[in-house]
């Protein structure tokens, strides 16, 4: 991945007075490597030759425009953060140039930490399309997977790595799999890579058994003959037939009833089944594979699944970790689901805010990958403005924050002040620790440190303050 942290800024105005200036407080804010052009037509054979981090742009120039130069950055360098930086005060003029591709729209002459702070939030821009790039460079070439296989399953954890690699070793084996993982951890899309990768000549068939009692799971995987119960004017050839070399995938296996089990158990052990009223078995060469979100070894051990069959499913056996054990995928997942329900909804692609990222690294999804879909797309269908709001997400995290603690227990955090009997907290101190972990947990956004208070920042900015300055507390009583 480029380093972000060494590329320059680039000013560009035909003004030399406003570039000296600008870039005298940039420097003197730590933004050391900083490019000036007074020339707009000299700015795209630079960014052809040099990696920048972030443009700083005005619009009223000679030659080329601001406006024409920011088309030509945003199509030709889609990943450099563009900020305009104009003395037009007009707001048709500023949401334009948002639509366009800038990241930011300052009004001359900019207070310097107003500057300061929208360059830096540029960079960051760029570093997190930095990563993003890099993680779909490493998806490619530096794994060992075969790419297609896999293109459904948005990561860069070595886990999910290490799992598309035992994937690869167990496709061609004809032995079942069973596949485990709590709910919308991708169970299924494992389940088409491995299909896939198995070049077996029949298609995926997918049946959920969760909901098929006995009678319908038999009649469902293997058919029936004429006559064999009332109603059954003719013969039905079940799905493992249909299926014929491919792979049955028989999802919610934890919920199968235990006299399904037992036929299950036959097929697996030497690949027959018996349709419905017939006499003789029929011979399966499909690949079975299972999937279940409980915890099937509590299930065996209290008898409700037989250890006979789950030791025959699990001759290959996959667990998929939960979204919160793989938080470094969140800004991946993110973007690919912002850009998919954009385009299935037929609207523009919204910019992402950085705290978006940082409030739901702060949330334990105990729906996984399937829920934060669903925030995204609800999120999307809402949104109006070009920058997506958090409102919706802050709103369903909070209606959802009980059940995800108690499907999640976390453990208490190490930064939390711990008590004796002897002695309890002062309320300062309560305080403090509190606001440190909320800021922890926010990685330093102090709006979303807020939220997970239930305090507004400006009472939280209060807090701070008055902690950083004792004098300014209020005297005790």
């Amino acid at each position: 991945m480029k380093d972000v942290s060494n590329m320059p800024v680039l000013l560009v105005d035909d003004d030399t007075q406003v570039l000296h200036s600008a870039s005298i407080v940039l420097r003197s804010s730590g933004l050391v490597h900083v490019l000036t052009v007074d020339d707009s037509r000299s700015v795209m054979p630079l960014l052809a030759e040099r990696d920048i981090g972030a443009l700083l742009l005005d619009l009223t120039m000679p030659h080329l425009s601001g406006h024409a130069l920011l088309e030509q950055v945003t199509e030709d360098h889609p990943d450099i953060p563009v900020i305009v930086m104009t003395a037009t005060n007009d707001l048709q003029t500023a949401v334009q140039c948002m639509q366009d591709g800038a990241v930011d729209y300052l009004v001359k002459p900019v207070e310097e930490n107003r500057l300061v702070s929208s360059v830096k939030r540029a960079l960051e821009i760029r570093m997190l399309r930095a990563e993003v790039l890099s993680l779909k460079e490493r998806l490619l070439t530096d794994t060992p997977h075969q790419r297609e296989a896999f293109a459904e399953i948005i990561t860069q954890s070595k886990e999910m790595f290490a799992i598309f690699r035992y994937i690869e070793a167990v496709a061609p084996s004809p032995q079942p799999v069973l596949i485990t993982g709590e709910t919308g951890t991708g169970k299924e899309l494992v389940a088409r890579a491995l299909h896939r990768l198995s070049a077996r000549p029949g298609e995926l068939v997918t049946v959920n058994v969760a909901g098929l009692d006995d009678t319908l799971f038999s009649d469902t995987l293997f058919g029936h003959t004429r006559g064999a119960f009332t109603g059954a004017d003719q013969v039905r050839d079940g799905l493992m037939t249909s299926t014929a070399e491919g792979t049955l995938f028989l999802d919610e296996i934890g919920d199968l009833s235990v006299s399904s089990q037992v036929k299950l158990l036959r097929l697996l052990q030497d690949g027959t089944f018996y349709p419905v009223g017939a006499d003789r078995p029929r011979q399966s060469r499909a690949r079975v594979v299972c999937a279940t979100n409980c915890d099937i070894t509590r299930s065996v051990s209290a008898g409700t699944f037989r250890k006979d069959v789950y030791y025959r499913l699990r001759t290959h056996h996959l667990h998929l970790p939960p979204l919160r054990a793989r938080t470094g995928d969140l800004s991946l997942l993110i973007n690919h689901f912002v850009d998919k329900a954009a385009r299935v909804l037929g609207k523009p692609v919204p910019t992402v805010p950085l705290a978006l990222y940082q409030l739901l690294k702060t949330y334990s999804f105990p729906g996984n990958v399937r829920e934060l879909e669903g925030l995204i797309f609800d999120a999307v269908a809402c949104h109006e403005g070009a920058i997506l709001a958090l409102q919706s997400f802050k709103e369903a995290i909070g209606s959802k924050s009980d059940l995800a603690a108690t499907q999640q227990p976390e453990e208490p955090s190490t930064r939390l002040i711990a008590w004796s009997p002897d002695r309890l907290p002062t309320l300062k101190e309560a305080e403090d620790a509190l606001i440190a972990e909320a800021l922890s947990r926010a990685d330093g956004n102090q709006g979303v440190a807020a939220g997970l208070l239930g305090v507004s920042r400006q009472a939280l900015n209060k807090r701070l303050r008055r902690r950083d300055q004792p004098e300014l507390s209020e005297p005790s009583e």
